[in-house]
């Protein structure tokens, strides 16, 4: 038995273990919610597809899940499938964009899913040491 992708958000919309108000915005933490926001597009629980981009545990590259469409309910672990792309950071953004959006997976999610390729690999670039400049002047000494 499917249960329809609008009957879901509408039963978690308002209440759900994922769920944070801060300020009046709220947003989720639930795993493959590109954006982290509190919506139904980028809802990770009620849609039937969905993208979800990680860092890799090793702390180099990310790990691209998306959800199968014909794994019933109640198996949930099975419908997760999870790939790791090492490469760089031009490719690894080309296979996401190759691999879900543009195969007709969700393509409304190509930009958001994009853009959290950049962030998490930006993110796992070691910050640059910068050579302190000497001071000018009477009070720099």
């Amino acid at each position: 038995m499917s249960h329809s992708a609008d009957l879901t958000w509408l039963l978690i919309k308002d209440n759900n273990s994922f769920l944070v108000k801060r300020n009046g915005v709220q947003f989720s933490s639930e795993a493959n919610n590109l954006l982290n926001k509190n919506s139904f597009k980028f809802s990770g629980l009620a849609n039937n597809k969905t993208i979800g981009i990680q860092a890799a545990a090793s702390g180099r590259g990310i790990v691209v899940s998306t959800k199968k469409t014909n794994v019933p309910a109640f198996k949930p672990s099975k419908a997760i499938n999870k790939v790791t792309i090492t490469k760089g950071t031009r490719k690894a953004a080309a296979a996401v964009a190759a691999s879900t959006a543009r195969a007709g997976y969700r393509a409304d999610l190509r930009k958001a899913a994009l853009a959290r390729v950049s962030a998490v690999l930006r993110a796992q670039k070691p910050v640059k040491a910068h050579a302190k400049k000497a001071g000018k002047g009477v009070r720099a000494n």
